[in-house]
């Protein structure tokens, strides 16, 4: 078994219900043990120009899950759930209905046309650091360092809800 990081977030539609179901498919998903849910919190929709406070916010928060998946496996199954709840892929950044990313993958570091790892912009995001620092106080981002400093130096807006 692996441990995955793994961050949602939703800015269309009833985003409660559709992460509360996002992770009980996720839950139910053969292979897959969810250990432990971070709180949500609200977001300022970011877009390739930069945080666009006219777009709908987020609800953001990261999940820790055991895994006897392979990494491309469960990038389908999160790519699958998306899919389910309407998730449209027509702008780069673009508002949607559910994001799932995986940020982490048992320390693993890999690079091809489907899958980087670990996530190339989670350093940055605050709405993925506190989350992850919420449930996990000394988790380290690989190639990066500890999530507690890099959450420090992040400064995008996160109100927890």
């Amino acid at each position: 078994m692996t441990r995955a990081v793994i961050a949602f977030g939703a800015n269309l539609g009833d985003r409660e219900a559709t992460i509360a179901s996002a992770m009980r498919e996720l839950a139910d998903t053969q292979g897959v043990t969810l250990e432990a849910v971070s709180p949500v919190y609200e977001t300022p929709a970011i877009k390739d120009s930069g945080v666009d406070r006219d777009a709908p916010g987020y609800l953001n928060g990261v999940v820790i899950v055991e895994t006897g998946l392979e990494p491309h496996r469960l990038l389908d199954v999160l790519q699958a759930i998306e899919a389910e709840h309407g998730r449209v892929r027509a702008e780069h950044w673009g508002d949607r209905t559910l994001d799932l990313d995986l940020i982490d993958f048992g320390g693993r570091e890999q690079f091809d046309a489907r899958l980087e790892l670990p996530h190339p912009r989670a350093w940055q995001r605050a709405f993925v650091l506190q989350p992850w620092l919420d449930i996990d106080p000394h988790a380290v981002l690989p190639g990066r360092g500890s999530v507690a400093e890099l959450r420090q130096a992040a400064t995008d807006e996160v109100v927890r809800r």
